[in-house]
């Protein structure tokens, strides 16, 4: 369409502690920003970015959902959580820059704000199980009513009867800190086999965690159904899903939360698609974000405007973070301050977040940063689980 504004420039930034920015400009000066980025694979996300800018150079920003489907389906080979990141980042910055052309924050764009605070949950570890009741202690003087940690570190194939009274001593101290009126999540990780997963459900539901995260590995889908009839503990999973029809099956068997990462499963246009979906089977969504300012930003935008939204997660003090912290890429933390637990809508237009141009090429130059999660090994010398 004629007089319509074009991209003319995508970079992409590579900032500590494991973060990966893409910026997007159009001819007449708007800028966008994204988060792009799989943990410990920022690199070929990076590159990814960069041959999807091929299409996108030269487009009118506007046309967001035709992008999405062009990123997505454009190539004959598609998936993956490489390829569906970088749309992510990208698919965030388009609407950032929707909304700043309009003057309004994505979520007025989204069809409006069903709520005016976010939930949030604080991490507090549990790798180390002797650190637990004090950093659980701190998260309340802090004002948080919901934190997650840990459910277990590296666990035997079969767990013996110590790892599984470890991981019920967790979930006892949690309640006893917390007491009935707050929650706590346990993140399983993936760590635990189908068969240990059978074992400690069952035994996790006198303490009545909020839910338990990822009990087992997403391959293992067809483990969910027996996993839900065995236990009253919710289930939830999904930040190693990418697109709603890997959220079909897990809904069809009974998960109560999901937990799409916006910077994963192809941005804002598919993570309130997911929402929609998890609804119509009565699951809550409760978006994963353990990364920076601008997933969190993209994040709010679409719990701020969904129904079935539970709670969200933020990485502020998050203990992957070495060299940098959440707030510190942005010039005005406003939108991040925390009341009572919870995050306030603002009507700052696009992602409602300024993020400091000058930080980011300054990390980005500086090195950024090759994170790389760690690899466990039984004592045998087997890979586990991590």
């Amino acid at each position: 369409m004629a007089g319509s504004p074009k991209i003319t420039r995508i970079e992409t930034f590579l900032a500590p502690p494991r973060w990966l920015f893409v910026r997007v400009e159009t001819d007449d000066g708007v800028v966008g920003w994204g988060e792009p980025v799989v943990e410990g694979r920022a690199e070929p996300v990076r590159a990814a970015v960069a041959v999807l800018a091929e299409h996108l150079l030269g487009q009118d920003p506007a046309r967001i959902e035709d992008h999405w489907q062009v990123m997505t389906k454009g190539g004959f080979y598609r998936g993956g959580p490489v390829l569906s990141s970088a749309v992510a980042g990208l698919d965030q910055a388009l609407w950032d820059i929707k909304g700043k052309r309009c003057g309004l924050p994505v979520h007025q764009l989204l069809g409006g704000p069903v709520r005016d605070r976010v939930r949030a949950y604080a991490w507090v570890g549990g790798d180390e199980p002797a650190e637990i009741r004090d950093a659980l202690a701190a998260q309340i003087e802090a004002g948080f009513t919901a934190v997650k940690m840990n459910g277990c570190g590296r666990m035997s194939p079969l767990a013996t009867r110590a790892e599984v009274r470890a991981c019920l001593r967790r979930a006892e101290t949690a309640r006893e800190v917390l007491g009935d009126e707050r929650d706590f999540a346990l993140d399983f990780h993936g760590r635990v086999s189908p068969s240990n997963a059978r074992r400690l459900l069952p035994l996790l539901a006198e303490y009545a965690p909020l839910f338990a995260e990822e009990p087992v590995l997403p391959e293992h889908v067809e483990a969910l159904p027996g996993l839900v009839a065995a236990s009253g503990v919710p289930l939830a999973l999904g930040e190693r899903l990418y697109t709603r029809r890997e959220f079909l099956a897990p809904l069809q068997a009974g998960v109560a939360v999901v937990q799409p990462d916006v910077s994963h499963a192809g941005g804002i246009s598919e993570l309130r698609r997911i929402a929609a979906l998890a609804e119509t089977y009565g699951a809550h969504l409760a978006p994963h974000c353990p990364l920076g300012p601008v997933a969190l930003a993209a994040s709010l935008q679409v719990a701020f405007t969904t129904p079935n939204f539970l709670i969200q997660e933020q990485s502020l003090g998050i203990h992957y973070h070495r060299g940098a912290e959440l707030l510190d890429y942005v010039v005005d933390s406003a939108p991040f301050r925390f009341d009572r637990g919870a995050l306030l809508r603002t009507d700052r237009p696009g992602l409602g977040v300024e993020v400091d141009e000058a930080a980011v090429r300054a990390a980005d130059a500086a090195g950024g940063h090759t994170w790389r999660n760690p690899v466990w090994r039984y004592e045998d010398g087997a890979f586990a689980e991590w």
